[in-house]
């Protein structure tokens, strides 16, 4: 730009001459780019309602570059906005509608709101859809978290006031945009509110409960289950609640609920006796994702519904659900008795989710299912630890302590059975048995013995079985020689022989059978002749 065309649109700009704004008008649609900047810019800087209502006219029409050079100077054109929207002329108001919404102008939806009340307004679409167009952008800058949405929460209760006062003149204009755009901004605890959905002689509580109950938006939605936090909830949202079926509500019912509902929302749940969620079977919930699928459990059975029913969904996601949704069924499977529930639970055991067969386990024992002892048995070798863990839990009593305490009044039989379980469920067998090798008591270490023996556990505890062929009682010496008849190590077989010279014939005897039975197990004849020419040499 030259010099002279600088000063010139300096002073355009800067003079009190009214007449300047038409002299940058014109300049708007040179065919000289230059010429059309400084007309813009001019316009821009100037605090004229003629340029300004210009500029907003043509706004639509303006590239990227200089909607940027508007943006710029917004502020200048909130009163200039403000004036086209209350404009009784339809084109200008809705210049104004368009510009308010372009620059999101949040502090002129109570200047939409009051123009939007006169019933006869000639541009009542442009302003209803601007304030429709608004309240959802404020909606959304609210619940982003982003730093420019600091400033909106600040405009958010001047916006509701305006809004709120609109709506309690409802009967007087009837603009379900002014009733939607306070849904969505409003909070839960605002007494309009309440008072909205609690009085059935309020002109707005039909349209509000039409509203609440079938709009899709994400705020509205969140208004209806922010009510599950209350502790006393109006029966009127609980009711629309439970009538929702739209896939956006339950899917944000879902994430609410999460893995486990708050005190207040389960005690809400309770007060839906029929969702229509479910009016279509279990089926309906195939559509859902992993996650929602177990929260969907969750929310049925802390929800009010029939027991029938609840079994169905429990029972339709344990077999065809997806993983969270099985894992959450099998879970809840525990609360449900009878034949059927029993076969559903043996079912569950075969599902390749190890957190499903793990969560079914728990409960065999529980519901009486014949050979459930021995499904848990066979379970504790499964190759996933979680599965081999509910195992070991469901079968907690039979531990290695009871087990000893119990000794001296079992059966051969009953030690043989129950040894094998204690051997299995237990895993302080092993050091349990150890420090009992090494009490001071003489009967605890010969009972420690006999159960070693019993569970073929010798080889394990070697070392403090080689220790009491030491012991100062040649009858502890004797059992401890029989004892080490199962084991394989040639520092055992050493022990052995060396025990063939022991003082007491008892025990000498003993270690003879034990090399003896520890030849005739290898099946190697060098091994048995060499037992049978210690026996020979031993005294």
């Amino acid at each position: 730009m030259s010099d002279g065309l600088k000063t010139t649109f300096e002073l355009l700009t800067d003079t009190a001459n009214v007449a300047a704004v038409q002299v940058l008008l014109a300049g708007l649609d040179s065919p000289r780019q230059s010429i059309r900047d400084g007309a813009l810019k001019g316009l821009l800087a100037r605090r004229d309602g003629a340029g300004h209502r210009e500029i907003l006219r043509r706004l639509p029409a303006f590239d990227d570059r200089w909607r940027a050079m508007v943006r710029g100077e917004q502020g200048r054109f909130t009163p200039s906005i403000r004036n086209a929207i209350l404009s009784a002329d339809p084109p200008t108001c809705a210049h104004g509608c368009r510009a308010a919404v372009w620059f999101q102008e949040y502090e002129l939806i109570p200047a939409l709101v009051t123009a939007l009340e006169d019933p006869a307004h000639a541009s009542a679409a442009a302003l209803a859809e601007a304030i429709r167009e608004l309240s959802l952008r404020m909606y959304a800058d609210l619940a982003s978290g982003e730093p420019r949405s600091g400033g909106v929460f600040g405009l958010r209760s001047h916006v509701v006031a305006a809004l709120e006062k609109s709506v309690t003149r409802y009967g007087k204009h009837r603009r379900r945009a002014i009733l939607e755009a306070f849904l969505l901004l409003v909070g839960r605890d605002n007494a309009t509110l309440v008072n909205l959905v609690q009085d059935v002689f309020h002109p707005a509580f039909a349209e509000t409960t039409e509203i609440l109950l079938h709009c899709p938006e994400a705020g509205v939605i969140r208004l209806v289950l922010s009510f599950l936090d209350q502790p006393h909830a109006p029966s009127a949202v609980i009711s629309i609640a439970a009538r929702r079926a739209d896939l956006p509500f339950l899917q944000y019912l879902l994430r609410k609920v999460g893995r486990e509902p708050s005190r207040a929302v389960s005690q809400n749940l309770k007060r839906m006796t029929s969702p229509c969620w479910l009016g279509d079977g279990p089926a309906a919930l195939d559509r859902l994702a992993d996650a929602a699928q177990h929260a969907a459990v969750r929310v049925v059975m802390h929800s009010g519904i029939a027991r029938s029913e609840a079994f169905a969904v429990v029972e339709h996601l344990l077999v065809r659900g997806k993983p969270g949704g099985r894992r959450a069924a099998a879970q809840a499977l525990a609360q449900f008795q009878g034949a059927q529930a029993n076969a559903l639970a043996l079912r569950a055991l075969e599902d390749p989710d190890p957190q499903v067969q793990a969560a079914a386990l728990a409960q065999l024992r529980g519901r009486s299912i014949p050979a459930a002892l021995a499904r848990l048995v066979d379970m504790l070798d499964s190759p996933h630890a979680v599965v081999r863990k509910a195992a070991r839990k469901s079968l907690e009593e039979f531990t290695c302590r009871r087990f000893l305490a119990a000794w001296d009044m079992l059966d051969e039989e009953v030690r043989l059975s129950t040894g094998s379980l204690v051997k299995k469920v237990d895993r302080q067998t092993i050091p349990i048995l150890q420090g009992e090798l090494a009490s001071s008591m003489r009967s605890r270490r010969m009972r420690a013995l006999a159960v070693a023996r019993t569970l073929e556990l010798i080889p394990k505890l070697e070392p403090a079985v080689l220790h009491l062929l030491e012991d100062e009682d040649h009858v502890v010496r004797a059992e401890a020689a029989a004892a080490l008849g199962q084991g394989h190590s040639p520092q055992s077989r050493r022990a052995l022989q060396m025990a063939l010279f022991d003082r007491s014939a008892t025990v000498q005897e003993a270690a003879r059978k034990s090399l003896a039975r520890r030849a005739d197990s290898t099946g190697r004849p060098e091994e048995a002749s060499a037992a049978k020419e210690e026996s020979q040499v031993a005294p």
